[in-house]
């Protein structure tokens, strides 16, 4: 099977494409066809050594798929071949075939195609898991949503909405703000070109805003926090942007506001009837048409590259998809 490879940390120009064996399969696993694979954030971060987990060499990146399954270990009895299902790997979803085990395995909605279940689960994973079990959002309650064009932005402007909140995209371009509009989006903020905190101000009559989600970091994440309301809750997804923010810890105190971290991958593992059940809300919401996956680009297999580089370079807008099969 072919397989992007990557056999030193470096960047995306150092993966290369080669055949290699398919995975062998242990008891509790399934053997995926890959049809798609998503790009994530945290694919341009594996490949340099980066983040949380370093894989022995040689891996593939991406961390989610969508495929056919062809085979089932012995101890898996909820799974069959030819079902057409979505997958959490961590890795090793640019190929062919991934082994992966049962418990990451979803089925997929009726309806759905390939390219978006393989878009769908870590970022609506992710954003559901914020608002809900971390945020608390409530309906009637104002939610921010920074980085509101990426792949966890607009998941989270769609889940926002179907909980009940006004909710607020900002990002860097007018462009950007039109795709959170389509999103759903109830107003819009222009970090480049508009003072955050004045605008943030008059949208909320000065009391602020209940719930931040931040996947981009950087310098933003302390000037939105002074925007937040009492109670107020400011969840920390990511860094995109590059750079970890401190926060001086008089301003949390002030305004009797959380700093909350979301960790969807260990809550997957952690809580997994709670995972669940967050899934079988989404693929309801998806059903009723009130969630709609952003795919702005798709690349084959051998551009798995400039895939990662796209989205590193923050030049993406919802979500990047490899077409595997």
């Amino acid at each position: 099977m072919k397989a992007v490879l990557c056999k030193a940390f470096g960047p995306a120009d150092t993966l290369v494409v080669e055949e290699v064996n398919s995975p062998e399969i242990k008891k509790n696993e399934v053997l995926l066809d890959v049809h798609a694979a998503g790009i994530n954030f945290p694919d341009t971060l594996i490949i340099e050594g980066k983040y949380q987990f370093k894989p022995p060499f040689p891996f593939s990146p991406g961390g989610e798929a969508a495929g056919v399954i062809s085979a089932v270990g012995e101890k898996v009895s909820h799974l069959q071949v030819g079902q057409r299902v979505m997958a959490l790997t961590g890795w090793g979803s640019c190929a062919e075939q991934v082994a992966v085990p049962a418990y990451n395995i979803l089925p997929m909605p009726e309806g759905m195609d390939f390219p978006t279940a393989a878009a769908f689960s870590m970022t609506y994973g992710t954003a559901i898991h914020a608002l809900k079990q971390r945020g608390a959002l409530q309906e009637g309650e104002t939610l921010l949503v920074l980085g509101a064009s990426g792949g966890v932005g607009l998941a989270a402007i769609e889940i926002g909405k179907a909980m009940g909140a006004r909710v607020i995209a900002a990002a860097s371009s007018a462009e950007k703000l039109e795709v959170a509009r389509q999103a759903g989006a109830d107003e819009l903020i222009n970090y480049h070109d508009e003072d955050v905190r004045e605008r943030l101000k008059t949208l909320t009559k000065g009391q602020g805003v209940d719930v931040i989600i931040d996947p981009v970091g950087g310098d933003l994440f302390e000037t939105v926090f002074r925007s937040i309301a009492w109670n107020g809750r400011m969840l920390v997804i990511g860094f995109a942007s590059g750079t970890i923010p401190s926060l001086p810890a008089n301003l949390p105190l002030l305004k009797g506001a959380a700093v909350i971290g979301v960790f969807w991958g260990a809550f997957a593992q952690r809580q997994p009837q709670d995972n669940v059940a967050n899934f079988q809300q989404l693929f309801a919401w998806y059903a009723q048409g009130k969630l709609k996956p952003l795919v702005s680009q798709t690349f084959p297999l051998e551009e798995t590259a400039a895939a990662i580089n796209t989205l590193g370079a923050r030049k993406a807008v919802g979500k990047l998809v490899i077409k595997v099969r």
